[in-house]
């Protein structure tokens, strides 16, 4: 899938901080485990990030990794609900909503299993 951005939407893409914003899934390749009642906690402290998640199939998650402007770049591991560990690695690609949100758009692979998929993940609306 081709993103095309304005300069002013890569600039922000490239600049919003993440900290503290709390993701569900919208849209997963058939062999992911995340759905939309999965949650993802992030956190920033400069190109470092990492996000708790849980929720839908999966009980328990953890991911860390990079940021670089508008890109992450990370390594997730779960427990699911048939109590199956997985691991994999995931790049996204940041994109800012017109109402402020953020939306991550990426590309995983299983490193525990041979699937690779495709997924967006969306900032929850805060009331």
């Amino acid at each position: 899938m081709v993103r095309i951005m304005n300069v002013e939407a890569k600039a922000q893409a490239a600049t919003i901080s993440l900290e503290g914003r709390v993701f569900s899934g919208v849209e997963n390749s058939a062999t992911g485990e995340v759905g939309q009642s999965t949650t993802f906690t992030y956190h920033q402290d400069g190109e470092v990030i990492w996000a708790e998640y849980a929720g839908g199939a999966v009980v328990r998650g953890y991911l860390v990794g990079t940021r670089q402007a508008g890109k992450l770049n990370f390594r997730y591991a779960h427990l699911a609900t048939n109590m199956e560990t997985s691991t994999g690695v995931c790049e996204s690609v940041i994109e800012v909503l017109d109402d402020g949100r953020v939306r991550f758009h990426e590309s995983w692979a299983w490193e525990s299993r041979p699937e690779t998929g495709n997924s967006i993940v969306e900032e929850l609306k805060q009331p």
